[in-house]
């Protein structure tokens, strides 16, 4: 083999691997955003889940990909162990299908009809239309589109020139050793697992496999050994995305492993046992792309058929060899903001969503329990609400770092559109925490210096926590289901609410002047109020970021004022619908 020859199949294997890379990520921007939640929404039973698995996995062209986003799965809590199972053997088998598209670029034609579907002159065109789409399409989706044909382009130009370098082979005496040596069954596997290891693809070790059976000094029997230890090896990647998972991340990634190392162990045993009986007389049979990418599927078909049966089985092993931690810490309620999401946005959003939607009903809680203890203090509340509110500046730590990450990948217009109004009403909810910590110690200088208010004073603080209360419940239920018809609810009672303050304000000042109530009890009395006003202006800004984001612009400031020149009647008939309701 010349150098030239080396340099050939080395460029050859850079381009497969390139062409596969880039083929891959286009069909995950394709298809991906829509696979990756139908993967996870409708894969709760067994049957679904090795469907759906082997579906997504020959779409996206990777078992690795499919796997890492089941690990995610299982460590951000949306799934379980056993259920990723199944998802997990339909990925082995769907890895499969790569092999099918690869034969592609072994069509050859010599005249008429067949020419036209040759290797050259697929390549040609497929490439052609990629680059057009590529460079002169506007849509983003067209754009991948191109990138999934150039991908595809340079995969066949790839294995073509990796079977071109290597075609002289089969001549080469210290070749054909070294094959006949992978015909040892342990060491063929060995080999296999190894090199699938160090290319961290299946389907990238299967198409130089293929372009190496040009060389037609490939049999059966040295062909299964590696195709078993190809299966082995494509266990790395997805074990090595479960560094830093948790104990149910980590055994889904072992499944992987322990489903491919059995099965194969039992297709082998099988195998070469009736062969040891029967003597076999295809197994000296020349390989070729097609009949290896056959054997393949065979092969992985083989192996989830044995082990569907044994989910449950399955699940106990990696539970035997990862067993629970004794010593847990508290689940962070931020746990299903998973990193390994991050590639995939619409699962990102998804539990960015239930993340920021917890948060909202913690930030609601804090300013309830700090409300009532105005009314009724306790150091248990004063507790509770101290307790939230770290949990809920804990979201906001977290979400703010993720979403912060998730602007930098590739979104749709309306994950754009979540994104920017999870970004926008974050700080808001954690601002309500804050502010109902500052309420529940009012409530606890109330306790401590035995303040007591007169019965005017009680009515009116008694309004201004049932109208607070309202709104900040109103707020948290427009924002968890995106209801813009019950957001046009929240401006009309926050501005009730600031002449409400207003009014207690000024009737405060009246009772001082007629002796009924003191500057002590004014200072706590105004700090209440103040927080009741902010408490309320954070409520306003989540809907009016809800309201102008669902209509392509965000501008707080000219939207209240056109409010206020422009008032409705809708508008007019919720503020005066608030009014008699909350009256003093």
């Amino acid at each position: 083999m010349s150098v030239s020859n080396v340099i050939s199949l080395a460029s050859g294997i850079a381009l497969f691997l390139f062409g596969m890379t880039l083929m891959g990520d286009g069909l995950k921007k394709v298809a991906g955003n829509k696979l990756e939640l139908v993967l996870y929404r409708l894969s709760n039973t067994t049957l679904k889940g090795l469907l759906l698995g082997t579906g997504v996995t020959a779409v996206i062209q990777s078992s690795s990909a499919t796997s890492v986003m089941v690990v995610g799965f299982v460590n951000s809590g949306m799934m379980k162990v056993r259920q990723a199972i199944s998802v997990i053997l339909g990925a082995i088998l769907g890895t499969s299908i790569t092999g099918w598209v690869i034969c592609l670029s072994y069509i050859e034609g010599t005249s008429g009809i067949s020419s036209l579907l040759s290797t050259s002159t697929l390549t040609g065109v497929i490439a052609v239309v990629g680059i057009i789409l590529r460079m002169f399409s506007k849509k983003k989706s067209r754009k991948h589109v191109g990138d999934i044909l150039m991908g595809f382009a340079v995969l066949m130009f790839g294995m073509s020139t990796m079977s071109g370098a290597v075609s002289t082979l089969g001549d080469q005496e210290w070749f054909t050793s070294a094959l006949t040596s992978m015909a040892n069954p342990l060491l063929g596997i060995l080999v296999g697992a190894l090199f699938t290891a160090i290319l961290q693809s299946a389907s990238a070790a299967v198409g130089i496999i293929q372009a190496l059976s040009v060389t037609g000094a490939m049999t059966l029997d040295v062909a299964l050994p590696l195709l078993m230890g190809v299966a082995i090896g494509a266990s790395v990647p997805v074990l090595l995305s479960a560094l830093g998972a948790n104990t149910n991340g980590k055994r889904t990634a072992l499944v992987y492993l322990v489903s491919c190392v059995v099965g194969v162990m039992f297709c082998a045993a099988v195998f070469y046992i009736l062969n040891a009986i029967i003597k076999f007389s295809f197994m000296t049979a020349v390989m070729n792309p097609f009949s290896l990418a056959f054997v393949n599927t065979v092969l992985r078909f083989a192996m989830v058929l044995f082990l569907m049966p044994f989910s449950d089985v399955l699940e106990t092993v990696v539970e035997l060899l990862i067993p629970e931690k004794r010593l847990t810490e508290e689940e962070d309620p931020t746990v299903r903001l998973e990193e390994r999401f991050i590639n995939h946005p619409a699962l990102a959003i998804e539990q960015s969503r239930m993340t920021i939607n917890d948060m909202a009903e913690r930030a609601k809680d804090a300013i309830n329990t700090a409300l009532w203890l105005m009314m009724d203090y306790s150091e248990a509340g004063f507790e509770t609400v101290e307790k939230i509110e770290d949990e809920v500046d804990n979201y906001e730590d977290k979400l703010g770092s993720y979403l912060i990450k998730l602007t930098g990948r590739e979104l749709t217009e309306r994950q754009n559109e979540d994104v920017s109004i999870f970004l926008h009403t974050l700080s808001d909810y954690e601002r309500i925490s804050d502010h109902a910590m500052n309420v529940a110690e009012s409530a606890k200088e109330i306790d401590e210096k035995k303040i007591k208010f007169s019965e005017n004073a009680l009515h009116e603080l008694d309004v201004i926590r049932a109208a607070v209360s309202e709104i900040v419940r109103l707020t948290v239920e427009t924002f968890v289901k995106h209801d813009i018809n019950l957001a046009k609810r929240v401006e009309p009672l926050e501005e009730h609410i600031d002449e409400l303050c207003d009014r207690m304000k000024l009737n405060h000042i009246e009772r001082l002047q007629h002796g009924l109530c003191t500057i002590n009890q004014g200072f706590v009395f105004n700090d209440f109020l103040t927080d009741c006003e902010r408490v309320s202006d954070h409520c306003s800004n989540i809907a009016i970021a809800m309201i102008e984001l669902e209509s392509d612009a965000y501008d707080t400031h000219e939207y209240l004022i056109n409010l206020q020149e422009e008032r409705s009647q809708e508008y007019d008939d919720y503020f005066h619908e608030y009014a008699e309701r909350f009256a003093i």
